[in-house]
């Protein structure tokens, strides 16, 4: 996967011989677990390594992102599912602490069996909703927040922007469909949710495997005190 490593490295991601350890390791964990979880339907090797983990790492390209990775900030995945994006970019950015939500125990117990084979400190599970985590202690503690193939951006942002301090940022990561009803939706709920758009990266992945954007924005202000709504209404009634 020497190209797939050279394409992360090309674009800004820090990538060393421990780097391609772990995510060799992760694919073949991935892999095993599969068979009995359904993590996921890319299950054939370089597949995996450019739609899950090069497609994790193009975030890399997006400046407000290494500004924050610089610093060592705190980000939270959501809807991290089998831990794409943030297993992928944990390993890349270990001065970075992450945190992995998802609603399903199972693959919340694959991301913490992940976390112990390979060692990693900067990164913790947690099984959740996030409408229900946007009301905890954890609400407006992050810098950044990554989703990626869990929902409208509308809905997403719900999810996010109670979570992000003021001028942090949500990085969504979207197929090129976004670029036309879906921006529009996401702005006009940004602006109820003291959200900026902050910019759309649009990149192509290796063997002609699609075209991607990762949609960025900023949150201006502390979000609204009566978001996120009750859980299952963001996607029920979108912003």
């Amino acid at each position: 996967m020497r190209d797939v490593l050279e394409q992360m490295g090309a674009w800004g991601v820090p990538v060393t011989d421990e780097t391609e350890r772990h995510l060799r390791r992760y694919g073949e964990l991935l892999g095993e677990w599969n068979e009995r979880l359904n993590l996921t339907a890319i299950v054939e090797v370089r597949e995996m390594w450019i739609k899950h983990f090069l497609d994790s790492a193009a975030i890399a390209q997006v400046p407000a992102w290494r500004e924050i990775a610089e610093r060592g900030g705190r980000v939270i995945d959501i809807g991290s599912g089998a831990g794409i994006p943030g297993i992928p970019l944990a390993i890349a950015w270990r001065n970075v602490s992450f945190v992995l939500c998802d609603a399903s125990r199972k693959r919340v117990q694959f991301v913490e069996h992940v976390i112990g084979d390979l060692g990693l400190t900067n990164v913790s599970a947690v099984h959740a909703r996030m409408e229900e985590l946007g009301r905890t202690d954890a609400r407006g503690s992050f810098d950044a927040a990554v989703a990626r193939a869990v929902a409208r951006s509308n809905v997403l942002l719900e999810y996010a922007a109670p979570m992000l301090r003021p001028g942090g940022r949500a990085f969504l990561y979207k197929g090129p469909s976004y670029l036309g009803d879906e921006e529009e939706d996401a702005a006009r709920a940004a602006r109820v949710l003291g959200s900026r758009p902050d910019g759309v990266i649009a990149y192509r992945l290796l063997d002609d495997q699609g075209d991607r954007v990762i949609a960025v924005f900023r949150q201006a202000e502390p979000c609204p005190k009566r978001y996120p709504r009750k859980p299952g209404t963001p996607s029920r009634q979108p912003l």
